[in-house]
């Protein structure tokens, strides 16, 4: 398949945005073996290659944009299967417009590079979106957040950005939480991942993994969907297990969607 620039946006902190990035990036990488680079683009706080376990790099995508260093030279091996570009978590004023033109140097080596952006509307958050081929928006199921969704999406509608879908994050499957049909009707974006708020998820952070890779678990399988999708592919867990929940339990709405989403990204190859 073509190669992807995916930015993964949000205009609201705390909706887990980074750890996204990361576990995405591992099953990707894993699941399907593809070359997949990690970007940290948020440069006012970067903490992408932090929550793997890598402090104080000596070249910082700062350094890249600053033209002080080579892009080839910020690129570490985040030990999870791909690659990482950090940032510097002090460093003076840069001008993230350069983003764009610095992935060309290096693109064609991956099959996905999947950028951290800003939670920020601002000119950081703009440099994602014309650095990406296409969007995936992440949000958490309140009103609050879904405001701030939004706003996103507009934005990137108005900058000619495709809108792949959106990750709803941290979903407690209560009552008074958002569901799956008010997100996308509020929205007019079809949702591709419900990602049930989990224990294993913060464990994972305290250790540096990335979720995808530290156990099992209903948000590992959600990810290993959407990273199915995003290449085109069905993913479909095996054994017994497998076979009776399908039995058992209908078929979500974002299920259907990652199958239609698959299908139109098999036919664009």
């Amino acid at each position: 398949m073509n190669n992807k620039v995916i930015g993964i946006i949000s205009i609201k902190g705390g909706v887990g945005k980074t750890s996204v990035v990361n576990a995405l990036s591992a099953a990707l990488a894993n699941c399907f073996n593809k070359k997949v680079l990690a970007v940290d683009a948020n440069f006012n706080s970067p903490h992408l290659a932090y929550q793997i376990g890598i402090h104080n790099p000596e070249v910082t995508l700062h350094h890249v944009l600053d033209d002080k260093s080579n892009i080839k030279d910020a690129i570490y091996d985040s030990g999870y299967g791909f690659d990482i570009i950090p940032g510097a978590l002090i460093y003076q004023k840069i001008d993230p417009f350069k983003l764009a033109d610095k992935l060309r140097d290096v693109r064609r080596k991956y099959d996905f590079i999947i950028l951290d952006s800003s939670p920020n509307l601002n000119e950081e958050l703009l440099a994602t979106m014309v650095a990406s081929d296409e969007l995936l928006v992440v949000t958490t199921p309140d009103k609050v957040t879904l405001t701030s969704t939004l706003r996103a999406i507009k934005l990137a509608k108005d900058k000619r950005t495709p809108i792949n879908g959106i990750i709803m994050n941290k979903v407690y499957g209560k009552d008074f939480e958002m569901d799956i049909n008010d997100i996308e009707n509020n929205s007019g974006v079809n949702v591709l991942a419900v990602l049930p708020h989990e224990l294993q998820v913060l464990e994972a952070l305290s250790k540096s993994i990335p979720s995808t890779l530290h156990q099992q678990s209903p948000s590992t399988l959600e990810y290993r969907k959407l990273a199915g999708a995003l290449v085109g592919e069905q993913h479909s867990e095996k054994g017994l297990k497998a076979f009776f929940q399908k039995l058992m339990y209908p078929v979500k709405k974002q299920d259907i969607n990652r199958t239609i989403f698959a299908a139109e990204r098999l036919n664009s190859l």
